[in-house]
């Protein structure tokens, strides 16, 4: 059957192809390889035998080969090596600050906590203590403004008792000089007074006597009258007998208007 020796050739002529491709590569990868380690040898040379595929003639029914098993696929290229990756660089060393600076700072630092607490200290200190004098003096000024006021308190009571006094003893004295006064006008009037001789009881007559400031009697009125005609009359006529009327001590107890009170028996 002539297809399938075709088939059979071809496969064959197919496989010895593949083989070499592959031994081929795997020569050129192996030069690859020396040649990057030999730097300075020489590469040697390679020799590879190539087979030319058979000619197209018929073989007189050959004996089947037995089947061989698939070739091993090419193995991967190495990869370059690849360049060192760089060392990454150190952040910069700080040096710690020597023992002794820091210690002083610090404590140079804790001075001027220490001082500005005292300050501050000392600044609520004399706050409170201005407040505390401010209270005081507030305090001492209410107490002498209020002690003021109570002794002006006491001299006004003191001085309107006064004055109230010197009324009571002016009244006083000008109520008993008018009481004498008026005493004595009667007293003259009683001695001009010519009694009616049928008179019963102590009847009282009352009368307004108007005078000059000299004493004489300008007008007499007869205001209540005792319920004795005769007795009234009597009176009367005493009255203006006694002009002029005697005067007061003082000119300011002059008084223009008097009211004069006679009884037969005072």
């Amino acid at each position: 059957m002539p297809p399938s020796r075709e088939r059979a050739r071809w496969s064959t002529t197919k496989w010895i192809a593949a083989i070499l491709a592959i031994a081929i590569h795997l020569a050129f990868v192996l030069f690859l390889v020396f040649s990057v380690n030999w730097q300075n040898r020489k590469p040697e040379a390679v020799t590879a035998e190539l087979y030319a595929p058979p000619q197209k003639t018929e073989p007189t029914k050959p004996a089947p080969e037995p089947p061989k098993p698939p070739p091993e696929p090419p193995k991967p290229e190495p990869e370059p090596p690849k360049p060192p990756p760089e060392p990454a660089k150190a952040p910069p060393v700080v040096a710690p600050p020597k023992p002794d600076i820091a210690l002083k700072e610090k404590q140079e630092r804790l001075k001027r906590e220490q001082a500005e607490r005292e300050r501050q200290e000392k600044q609520e200190a004399d706050k409170r203590e201005a407040d505390r004098r401010a209270q005081e003096q507030k305090r001492l000024a209410e107490a002498r403004e209020r002690q003021a006021r109570e002794a002006e308190a006491l001299r006004a009571q003191a001085e309107r008792e006064r004055l109230v006094q010197q009324k009571v003893a002016t009244d006083t004295a000008r109520a008993r000089a008018d009481a004498d006064y008026v005493r004595r006008i009667q007293a003259k009037v009683r001695g001009n007074l010519t009694l009616p001789p049928d008179l019963m009881g102590n009847p009282e007559a009352i009368f307004d006597v108007v005078q000059l400031p000299t004493g004489e009697i300008i007008d007499v009125q007869l205001v209540k009258s005792s319920g004795v005609r005769a007795y009234d009359e009597a009176v009367q006529r005493a009255i203006l007998k006694s002009s002029p009327l005697p005067r007061p001590d003082s000119p300011d107890m002059f008084r223009r208007a008097l009211t004069l009170r006679f009884r037969p028996l005072d």
